[in-house]
Protein backbone atom coordinates (compact mmCIF):
# COMPACT_ATOMS: atom_id res chain seq x y z
CA UNK A 1 0.00 0.00 0.00
CA UNK A 2 2.44 2.28 0.65
CA UNK A 3 4.17 1.66 -2.68
CA UNK A 4 1.24 2.96 -4.14
CA UNK A 5 0.96 5.90 -2.29
CA UNK A 6 4.57 6.68 -2.99
CA UNK A 7 4.14 6.12 -7.00
CA UNK A 8 1.05 8.47 -6.33
CA UNK A 9 2.89 11.13 -5.05
CA UNK A 10 5.91 10.70 -7.41
CA UNK A 11 3.98 10.73 -10.34
CA UNK A 12 1.95 14.38 -8.97
CA UNK A 13 5.27 15.63 -7.87
CA UNK A 14 7.34 15.21 -11.11
CA UNK A 15 4.50 16.07 -13.85
CA UNK A 16 3.82 19.53 -11.31
CA UNK A 17 7.50 20.38 -11.97
CA UNK A 18 7.85 19.28 -15.63
CA UNK A 19 4.68 21.00 -17.26
CA UNK A 20 3.98 24.23 -14.65
CA UNK A 21 5.18 26.10 -17.80
CA UNK A 22 2.69 23.96 -20.03
CA UNK A 23 -0.03 25.95 -17.69
CA UNK A 24 1.08 29.03 -19.46
CA UNK A 25 1.27 27.69 -23.20
CA UNK A 26 -2.24 25.84 -22.94
CA UNK A 27 -3.88 28.81 -21.72
CA UNK A 28 -2.75 31.04 -24.75
CA UNK A 29 -3.91 27.91 -26.91
CA UNK A 30 -7.23 27.96 -25.41
CA UNK A 31 -7.37 31.68 -25.76
CA UNK A 32 -7.00 31.42 -29.37
CA UNK A 33 -10.00 28.77 -29.90
CA UNK A 34 -12.53 29.60 -32.94
CA UNK A 35 -14.22 28.27 -35.81
CA UNK A 36 -11.86 25.89 -37.10
CA UNK A 37 -9.51 25.31 -33.94
CA UNK A 38 -11.65 23.88 -31.12
CA UNK A 39 -11.22 22.74 -27.64
CA UNK A 40 -10.93 18.88 -28.57
CA UNK A 41 -7.62 19.79 -31.03
CA UNK A 42 -6.00 20.69 -28.10
CA UNK A 43 -6.62 18.12 -25.72
CA UNK A 44 -6.20 15.92 -28.20
CA UNK A 45 -3.34 17.19 -29.39
CA UNK A 46 -1.91 17.53 -25.68
CA UNK A 47 -2.39 13.59 -25.10
CA UNK A 48 -0.78 12.68 -28.29
CA UNK A 49 2.21 14.93 -27.46
CA UNK A 50 2.25 13.53 -23.84
CA UNK A 51 2.12 10.17 -24.98
CA UNK A 52 5.51 10.93 -27.70
CA UNK A 53 7.32 12.28 -24.18
CA UNK A 54 6.09 8.88 -22.27
CA UNK A 55 7.30 6.61 -25.05
CA UNK A 56 10.85 8.07 -25.55
CA UNK A 57 11.46 8.11 -21.46
CA UNK A 58 10.55 4.51 -21.81
CA UNK A 59 14.72 4.34 -22.48
CA UNK A 60 15.18 4.64 -18.73
CA UNK A 61 12.66 2.20 -17.39
CA UNK A 62 14.42 -0.96 -19.84
CA UNK A 63 17.71 0.02 -19.30
CA UNK A 64 16.62 -0.13 -15.57
CA UNK A 65 15.96 -3.83 -16.15
CA UNK A 66 19.85 -4.75 -16.84
CA UNK A 67 21.79 -1.70 -15.23
CA UNK A 68 22.06 -2.34 -11.33
CA UNK A 69 19.53 -0.05 -9.57
CA UNK A 70 22.73 2.14 -7.87
CA UNK A 71 24.33 2.89 -11.25
CA UNK A 72 20.33 3.92 -12.52
CA UNK A 73 19.67 6.11 -9.12
CA UNK A 74 22.68 8.10 -10.36
CA UNK A 75 20.38 9.36 -13.04
CA UNK A 76 18.76 11.58 -10.05
CA UNK A 77 21.75 13.64 -10.62
CA UNK A 78 20.07 15.16 -13.36
CA UNK A 79 17.05 16.65 -12.57
CA UNK A 80 18.97 17.98 -9.42
CA UNK A 81 21.54 19.53 -12.28
CA UNK A 82 18.21 20.81 -14.13
CA UNK A 83 16.81 22.46 -10.76
CA UNK A 84 20.16 24.61 -9.67
CA UNK A 85 20.89 25.76 -12.88
CA UNK A 86 17.45 27.07 -12.87
CA UNK A 87 17.66 28.55 -9.19
CA UNK A 88 21.16 29.92 -10.00
CA UNK A 89 20.40 31.26 -13.62
CA UNK A 90 16.84 32.86 -13.22
CA UNK A 91 17.45 34.71 -16.15
CA UNK A 92 17.67 31.28 -18.40
CA UNK A 93 14.09 29.70 -17.77
CA UNK A 94 11.04 29.98 -20.56
CA UNK A 95 10.04 33.69 -19.67
CA UNK A 96 10.80 34.21 -23.69
CA UNK A 97 8.97 31.72 -24.61
CA UNK A 98 5.50 32.90 -24.39
CA UNK A 99 5.94 34.81 -27.30
CA UNK A 100 7.99 32.87 -29.81
CA UNK A 101 5.26 30.67 -29.42
CA UNK A 102 2.62 32.46 -30.67
CA UNK A 103 4.38 33.28 -33.96
CA UNK A 104 5.90 29.99 -34.56
CA UNK A 105 3.98 27.18 -33.52
CA UNK A 106 0.50 29.15 -33.35
CA UNK A 107 -2.12 25.88 -34.35
CA UNK A 108 -4.00 28.94 -36.98
CA UNK A 109 -0.55 29.65 -38.63
CA UNK A 110 -0.68 28.51 -42.50
CA UNK A 111 2.07 26.26 -42.01
CA UNK A 112 -0.10 24.42 -39.50
CA UNK A 113 -3.04 24.38 -41.74
CA UNK A 114 -1.18 22.68 -44.99
CA UNK A 115 0.99 20.57 -43.09
CA UNK A 116 -1.25 18.75 -40.50
CA UNK A 117 -4.85 19.14 -38.39
CA UNK A 118 -4.74 21.60 -35.57
CA UNK A 119 -4.26 18.39 -32.88
CA UNK A 120 -0.83 18.15 -34.49
CA UNK A 121 0.41 21.36 -34.00
CA UNK A 122 -0.20 21.16 -30.67
CA UNK A 123 1.11 17.87 -30.46
CA UNK A 124 4.52 19.49 -31.75
CA UNK A 125 4.33 21.95 -29.15
CA UNK A 126 3.81 19.65 -26.82
CA UNK A 127 6.87 17.84 -27.87
CA UNK A 128 8.85 20.21 -29.15
CA UNK A 129 8.29 22.03 -24.99
CA UNK A 130 9.35 18.52 -23.33
CA UNK A 131 12.75 18.11 -23.41
CA UNK A 132 13.30 18.37 -19.95
CA UNK A 133 10.40 16.24 -19.42
CA UNK A 134 12.25 13.11 -20.86
CA UNK A 135 15.50 13.72 -19.01
CA UNK A 136 13.43 14.15 -15.56
CA UNK A 137 11.25 10.49 -16.76
CA UNK A 138 13.92 8.72 -17.93
CA UNK A 139 16.08 8.77 -14.50
CA UNK A 140 12.53 8.23 -12.50
CA UNK A 141 11.20 5.28 -14.93
CA UNK A 142 14.53 3.62 -14.64
CA UNK A 143 14.29 3.87 -10.75
CA UNK A 144 10.51 2.18 -10.56
CA UNK A 145 9.51 -1.35 -10.40
CA UNK A 146 6.44 -2.48 -12.99
CA UNK A 147 3.88 -1.73 -10.58
CA UNK A 148 4.75 1.96 -9.69
CA UNK A 149 5.51 2.64 -13.38
CA UNK A 150 2.26 1.89 -14.59
CA UNK A 151 0.69 3.50 -11.35
CA UNK A 152 3.10 6.72 -12.55
CA UNK A 153 2.08 6.76 -16.09
CA UNK A 154 -1.68 6.63 -14.72
CA UNK A 155 -1.32 9.57 -12.78
CA UNK A 156 0.45 11.70 -15.97
CA UNK A 157 -2.54 10.89 -18.30
CA UNK A 158 -4.94 11.91 -15.70
CA UNK A 159 -3.21 15.33 -14.75
CA UNK A 160 -2.84 15.88 -18.47
CA UNK A 161 -7.08 16.20 -18.76
CA UNK A 162 -6.47 18.09 -15.04
CA UNK A 163 -4.25 20.60 -16.89
CA UNK A 164 -6.58 20.73 -19.69
CA UNK A 165 -9.74 21.44 -17.76
CA UNK A 166 -7.43 23.95 -15.47
CA UNK A 167 -5.83 26.07 -18.33
CA UNK A 168 -9.36 26.25 -20.23
CA UNK A 169 -10.82 27.50 -17.15
CA UNK A 170 -8.05 30.04 -16.85
CA UNK A 171 -8.75 31.65 -20.20
CA UNK A 172 -12.03 33.53 -18.12
CA UNK A 173 -8.96 34.63 -15.21
CA UNK A 174 -6.43 36.53 -16.50
CA UNK A 175 -4.99 37.73 -13.41
CA UNK A 176 -4.61 34.27 -12.23
CA UNK A 177 -2.80 32.85 -15.54
CA UNK A 178 -0.42 35.86 -15.32
CA UNK A 179 0.29 34.86 -11.57
CA UNK A 180 1.33 31.23 -12.71
CA UNK A 181 3.40 33.02 -15.16
CA UNK A 182 5.09 35.09 -13.07
CA UNK A 183 5.42 32.85 -10.22
CA UNK A 184 5.10 29.62 -10.69
CA UNK A 185 9.01 28.73 -12.07
CA UNK A 186 10.30 29.62 -8.64
CA UNK A 187 9.04 26.89 -7.58
CA UNK A 188 9.88 24.03 -9.72
CA UNK A 189 13.99 24.83 -9.18
CA UNK A 190 13.20 23.14 -5.36
CA UNK A 191 10.66 20.42 -6.65
CA UNK A 192 12.80 19.25 -9.27
CA UNK A 193 16.20 19.29 -6.60
CA UNK A 194 13.91 17.05 -4.43
CA UNK A 195 12.74 14.37 -7.04
CA UNK A 196 16.37 13.73 -7.56
CA UNK A 197 17.23 13.52 -4.49
CA UNK A 198 14.03 11.42 -3.64
CA UNK A 199 15.80 9.01 -6.56
CA UNK A 200 18.93 8.76 -5.44
CA UNK A 201 18.24 8.01 -1.55
CA UNK A 202 15.76 5.76 -2.63
CA UNK A 203 18.16 3.74 -4.36
CA UNK A 204 20.50 3.97 -2.07
CA UNK A 205 23.20 5.35 -5.27
CA UNK A 206 24.74 8.12 -3.10
CA UNK A 207 24.95 8.28 0.83
CA UNK A 208 23.43 11.32 2.00
CA UNK A 209 27.01 13.44 2.58
CA UNK A 210 28.40 12.03 -0.79
CA UNK A 211 24.75 13.77 -2.37
CA UNK A 212 25.64 16.83 -0.41
CA UNK A 213 29.05 17.00 -1.73
CA UNK A 214 28.12 15.96 -5.01
CA UNK A 215 25.73 19.06 -4.98
CA UNK A 216 28.06 21.62 -4.01
CA UNK A 217 30.26 19.96 -6.92
CA UNK A 218 27.57 20.89 -9.27
CA UNK A 219 26.99 24.60 -7.77
CA UNK A 220 30.34 25.27 -8.43
CA UNK A 221 30.69 23.80 -11.67
CA UNK A 222 27.29 25.84 -12.93
CA UNK A 223 28.63 28.90 -11.61
CA UNK A 224 31.79 28.53 -13.55
CA UNK A 225 30.10 27.61 -16.46
CA UNK A 226 28.08 30.94 -15.81
CA UNK A 227 31.14 33.02 -15.65
CA UNK A 228 32.97 31.77 -18.44
CA UNK A 229 29.59 32.53 -20.64
CA UNK A 230 30.11 36.09 -19.23
CA UNK A 231 33.42 36.47 -19.74
CA UNK A 232 32.58 35.00 -23.62
CA UNK A 233 29.35 37.50 -24.20
CA UNK A 234 31.64 40.85 -22.39
CA UNK A 235 34.50 40.00 -25.33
Amino acid sequence: MNEIFTAIFTGITAFTATNLDDLVILTLLFSQVNATFRRRHIVIGQYLGFCTLIIASMVGFFGGLILPAEWIGLLGLVPITIGLNQLLNPDDGDSSSEPELETEFSPTSGLARLISPPAYSVAAITIANGSDNISIYMPLFASAGISSLLIIISVFLLLVGVWCYMTYKLTCQRDISNLLARYGNHFVPFVLIGLGVFIILDSASLSPIALITSCLCLMGLIKIIQASQFKTQSL
